[in-house]
């Protein structure tokens, strides 16, 4: 990518869409258009590049936005996103919107001769018993987790989209499965949130509140891998930034997998990573576990050899990253 190159960043106010506007801006990258959707609120809006109102489940209207706007390259980091409370709740919208966004750019990106593309997928890919670390190779070799089944199952025809395109019309679409992120941008709602963002907004409630406990959903044994999303839109540029050869013989020769893992290559129990973000609130009550409400999957530690090969490696250790978010959730 050249720093004037135009960049489609779509999902830009989300927490993964921010930290990659955030990300080329550092790096002088100065031609960046982002998309939001019409729910998202004016204030969110905050980043200093142009920002278009879409609705990218409409064909129609995302085929008149690249008509319109003629990007070099798209991060496609639009998505419906949530826990297993929302995952369990709305599976219809996560697979339906999900299918539709992806669907709707990756296809434009084509039509369009995007030069390049990057899909945004999720860890939640792989099978429920997949062995760890999971490997790239580990896709579609066993049954998903029930909870995020939809979820899943739309970012895997995410993948598999780029993978056709790249090997029956040439382009160069690549996908990065980051593990569990967090940062700022988040989405702190308890009704939707993933662990880690939930956790925090409960720990400071509880503190401010003077409360007891805290209780927390499952056992407190599966383990989870946690990326900082600073860390994420790091190697989503890096991986963008890679020179053509390089590109073509790792990301999209087939039956070479076209995506990457991108995650920290360590994880912790969640009891560990609640106790972990008690320390950073301050919280001085106790824990409860609540052994009725689901633990998801086992564990989801990813191989990340690839990507270390392919140059990068994450930076930010996950207590300094917690006390960072902890931060922008207060103010």
């Amino acid at each position: 990518m050249n720093k004037t190159d135009k960049i489609l960043i779509a999902g830009a106010s989300g927490m993964v869409g921010s930290a990659i506007i955030r990300n080329l801006i550092n790096k002088g990258f100065s031609n960046l258009v982002g998309t939001y959707h019409a729910s998202i609120l004016e204030e969110q809006k905050n980043m200093p590049i142009q920002h278009l109102k879409a609705d990218l489940t409409n064909q129609a209207t995302v085929n008149e936005l690249f008509e319109i706007e003629k990007p070099a390259h798209v991060f496609l980091a639009a998505a419906r996103v949530g826990g297993i409370h929302a995952n369990n709740t709305y599976p219809a919208q996560f697979i339906h919107d999900n299918l539709a966004i992806q669907t709707n750019i990756i296809h434009s990106a084509y039509v369009h001769k995007v030069e390049r593309l990057l899909f945004l997928g999720s860890s939640c890919i792989y099978p429920k018993n997949a062995p760890q670390p999971m490997k790239e190779e580990h896709l579609l070799t066993g049954i998903l987790e029930p909870t995020n089944e939809p979820y899943a199952i739309a970012k895997i025809a995410g993948i598999k989209m780029c993978e056709s395109y790249n090997r029956q019309y040439g382009t160069r679409f690549m996908a990065v499965m980051p593990t569990n992120l967090y940062g700022p941008n988040d989405n702190f709602n308890l009704e939707t949130s993933h662990v880690l963002p939930a956790l925090i907004r409960k720990f400071h409630e509880a503190k401010q509140a003077g409360a007891p406990i805290v209780t927390i959903w499952g056992t407190g044994a599966p383990m989870r891998e946690f990326l900082h999303v600073d860390d994420m839109a790091d190697a989503s540029v890096s991986i963008m930034s890679l020179p053509d050869s390089t590109v073509d013989r790792h990301l999209t020769s087939y039956p070479s997998p076209c995506f990457v893992n991108v995650g920290t290559g360590t994880d912790c129990t969640i009891k560990e990573l609640a106790l972990t973000i008690k320390k950073e609130v301050g919280f001085q009550g106790d824990l409860v576990f609540d052994s009725s409400k689901p633990d998801g999957t086992p564990r989801k530690l990813l191989d990340v050899s690839r990507l270390k090969e392919l140059g990068w490696s994450a930076s930010i250790p996950l207590d300094q990253g917690i006390r960072s978010t902890y931060g922008w959730f207060i103010g």
